[in-house]
């Protein structure tokens, strides 16, 4: 017979602090034995899964109060940014009314209302109440957080920002069926649609950049990360179009050489017939290094790498034949690539390479293509980590009549007219407001201060890469907007919704590059472990003092010594603000 669920037995768990007696949680089957640890980790990481979720806790007014209550009686005032976590997934948040909510709940003492509620309520709504972390038997040190499994649950793109997007970006995502999904949707016509818009520029650093991009989707086998390969046929018709130029200049090129060989007797000046070039979109990840460089050359510098194997053009990499990762790299920065035509004994500069890269991979291919933190591939990309979802997903269910493939491909074929539009347009400069620039700067500066200081100088290409990254997403949006407006101007001024988007999509990619680098090891290094500066900062609360962080620090493994020399590290870097002398804040 199933055991009852004790609201009182299991709040009065051993190492919880002080629970109150609740009447607002009523019973229910529970099949876990009651767990363990910190009241504040465990409520941490239960938000963690409501915002993975975005899951709203307050659909009522009562469930509301007593989440507030909850915190308030727990926490006290470092309960209030939780609350104001836990709220904002309501239609009708507020922020000073979700203030004034909790104000009145930490007026209001002996409300009868604990921290058993809110759990109560999250497994009401499918999310339960995390694991904790008790201390080992006959262990005198104090506990360690455990760390994260590669199936750590990442963030995805706020649902706020689909809304905003271009149109013709609107019917790319909209038959995604779930979060991630749409993510992928994005991320994956972003690059894709990259490799196409030879015309658009601008001025970065003090350098002409163009929209190319590299993304690497890394997931577990069978997460999903296979229905990239829909997301191909949105350039398709611009391959098949440059695939059918260059069959139809082969065929008169042999003309041209048959006639040249009938004639070249009786003309011996005749010039023999030049040989065209192969125009194709899509190279192949397994290609020579001369072959994907002349393919890439015959298409005027610009190439598309799809490949949903990432070991493909790994293997090539390691191969003789291959190796051509120093040529990758370059071209991501625009940089010339000298390489060597054996055939016609020619030495050729690619000036100004322009390649995009779709990759896909299980997380030991990602470290197949880039064994180490020190390789400069690591930056160069944008990386998505798919959750694990282990579900069973409707194999019937669809968004379309006939399949993705179909549906991309029309999406494709109405595409086709405006990359043509680009392409005989002249250049056209893409540029950002004065105050854009401003806000660019200040959230780069912020993240740069942030990473640095938890992560160190191995992470710094990363965010300055990142920095590149953005300006090009937001380049992409604003050029595909041109399509709902129909015109083609000769300079390009980011839309502020764009430029937002573009910082948005920014905030989560650092957090999904940051999990793939803690994965990474060091050159000659074993697999780092998670940086313990990093758990530390964000096991600290909205405001606090040495006692409370020397506190946090014990229950991680760390020495009060070492703490104080993190807290006056992330104090220098701005990371946290000290209001007096025993007060710190973290910045929103």
């Amino acid at each position: 017979m199933k055991k009852k669920f004790n609201v009182q037995e299991w709040l009065e768990t051993p190492g919880t602090n002080d629970i109150k007696e609740t009447a607002q949680a009523p019973q229910n089957e529970i099949t876990q034995p009651p767990r363990t640890g910190s009241a504040y980790d465990e409520v941490l990481q239960l938000i963690e899964q409501v915002e993975m979720h975005r899951a709203d806790l307050t659909a009522s007014y009562e469930a509301w109060r007593n989440i507030g209550f909850a915190l308030a009686d727990e926490f006290g005032e470092n309960g209030r940014e939780l609350f104001h976590r836990l709220s904002r997934f309501h239609p009708g948040y507020s922020q000073p009314e979700c203030d004034k909510q909790f104000d009145n709940c930490l007026k209001s003492k002996g409300s009868g209302v604990n921290i058993g509620t809110l759990f109560y309520l999250a497994k009401a709504a499918g999310i339960e109440r995390p694991k904790s972390y008790t201390l080992p038997k006959n262990n005198p040190e104090p506990a360690r957080e455990p760390e994260p499994a590669e199936t750590q649950m990442l963030p995805t793109f706020p649902q706020s920002l689909f809304p905003r997007l271009p149109g013709f970006l609107r019917q790319v995502v909209n038959v995604a069926e779930t979060d991630e999904e749409r993510d992928l949707l994005l991320l994956g016509s972003l690059v894709t649609l990259s490799s196409t818009l030879p015309t658009i520029y601008g001025i970065y650093h003090n350098k002409k950049v163009f929209a190319n991009l590299f993304l690497f989707v890394s997931a577990q086998a069978s997460a999903g990360k296979g229905r990239l390969n829909h997301y191909r046929k949105l350039v398709k018709p611009i391959h098949d179009s440059l695939k059918e130029q260059s069959k139809a200049a082969r065929q008169q090129y042999e003309v041209d050489m048959a006639e040249y060989h009938a004639n070249k007797k009786k003309q011996p000046d005749m010039e023999r017939p030049a040989e065209p070039p192969l125009q194709l979109l899509f190279i192949p990840a397994n290609s020579s290094a001369a072959g994907a460089f002349q393919l890439l050359s015959d298409n005027m510098g610009r190439g598309l790498i799809f490949e949903t194997e990432g070991d493909t053009l790994a293997n090539t990499f390691k191969s003789d034949f291959g190796n051509y990762s120093d040529g990758f790299r370059k071209a991501f920065h625009h940089e010339t690539i000298n390489y060597y035509r054996k055939t016609d004994r020619e030495y050729v500069d690619l000036e100004s390479p322009c390649l995009s890269t779709v990759l896909s991979g299980t997380p030991k291919q990602v470290l197949n293509l880039i064994p180490s933190a020190e390789d400069g591939l690591f930056s160069r990309f944008m990386f998505y980590y798919m959750n694990m979802q282990p579900v069973w997903s409707n194999v019937f269910a669809s968004n379309t009549p006939t399949g993705l493939d179909d549906y991309f491909y029309e999406l494709g074929k109405s595409y086709f007219p405006f990359y043509e539009a680009l392409k005989s347009a002249p250049g056209i400069q893409f540029l950002l407001t004065s105050e854009q620039q401003q806000a660019f700067n200040n959230f780069f500066s912020r993240c740069f201060q942030r990473y640095f200081n938890l992560k160190g100088e191995e992470y710094i290409g990363t965010i300055r890469r990142l920095g590149l990254i953005t300006f090009r997403v937001a380049m992409i949006l604003s050029t595909l907007r041109l399509m709902d407006s129909g015109e083609v101007p000769d300079k390009l001024i980011c839309e502020e919704q764009d430029f937002q988007t573009a910082l948005d999509m920014a905030e989560i990619l650092m957090q999904h590059a940051s999990h793939i680098f803690n994965h990474l090891p060091g050159t000659g290094q074993p697999q780092r472990k998670l940086n313990k500066r990093e758990r530390f900062y964000e096991a600290l609360p909205a405001t606090f003092n040495r006692q409370a962080y020397l506190e946090i620090a014990t229950r991680l493994g760390i020495k009060d010594k070492t703490a104080q020399g993190y807290i006056t590290r992330f104090v220098s870097g701005g990371l946290l603000h000290r209001d007096e002398k025993d007060a710190y804040t973290k910045p929103a």
